[in-house]
């Protein structure tokens, strides 16, 4: 990769991290204002980034382009797209569809959110958003769906920061939970990211059996208590197992685990 490439894709890492002015960008950056001033100019023509009055950048259009298309494509979200609708309506919940990032150590992503139209309360998520796999249903979820022993290299170099008294912070204590999630087939979140809300999620599996993407049900304890979540499990495990099929996999006995 170029140098001035790798400065560009950089200096749009930052500014969706919303560092927004000239001055900030060169100094998160550590390259010299003319520099940064040329490669934002040459992204604002691209339609990547574009400026206010108060010359702050953001985000431009075209990325957002590139980004629906790239959802678009997505096989897993398109294939899902009908029956989480479905299961949304039929909760009457925040439903999500999420991915692995990636990146080393970075998560996972939100590659579709469906929202009841006249939900009371709206979660903090959106898609292309990225949440942490220690303390969200999700990524309990994608932990267990990698071999055990990659799993396990993964959960030791992640960092396990704390976000309520209730998120996961020992590694073993973390792979304890998730050798669960593997065998019963679904996780949950029980305040672990947030301490009003409550998540169960379980896998979806492409036509080699391996997890490829995890769908949750998120709710607000203001509108249902912890156990009335658990009792949502049925009705997404057959969602998922009802996607999973339509990503071709044949599950071992008709019923995906």
């Amino acid at each position: 990769m170029s140098a001035s490439l790798q400065r560009a894709l950089g200096l749009l890492d930052l500014v969706a991290a919303g560092t927004c002015t000239l001055g900030e960008l060169a100094v998160a950056s550590g390259t010299h204002k003319s520099t940064v001033l040329r490669l934002l100019r040459v992204l604002e023509d691209a339609g990547y980034v574009h400026h206010d009055a108060q010359h702050r950048y953001v985000l431009g259009a075209h990325l957002f382009r590139l980004a629906q298309q790239a959802l678009d494509s997505f096989d897993v979200r398109a294939a899902a797209a009908a029956r989480l609708r479905r299961l949304r309506d039929a909760v009457g919940q925040t439903v999500h569809l999420a991915v692995l990032d990636p990146r080393p150590g970075a998560g996972c992503v939100y590659v579709e959110e469906l929202e009841p139209p006249d939900a009371p309360v709206r979660t903090a998520s959106r898609i292309g958003g990225t949440a942490p796999l220690h303390r969200t249903a999700v990524g309990k979820v994608l932990l267990a769906g990698l071999p055990p022993a990659e799993r396990e290299l993964l959960v030791r170099a992640l960092p396990l920061p704390a976000s309520t008294a209730r998120t996961l912070t020992d590694p073993d204590a973390l792979l304890a939970e998730v050798a669960e999630v593997a065998e019963r087939g679904w996780a949950q979140d029980h305040g672990e990211d947030e301490t009003f809300v409550n998540c169960v999620a379980a896998p979806v599996r492409g036509p080699d059996g391996r997890v490829r993407a995890a769908v949750s049900i998120s709710v607000p304890d203001v509108l249902l208590p912890h156990e009335a979540v658990l009792a949502l499990v049925p009705t997404l495990t057959s969602a998922t197992a009802d996607v999973s099929r339509d990503c071709g996999y044949d599950p071992p006995g008709g019923t995906p685990p």
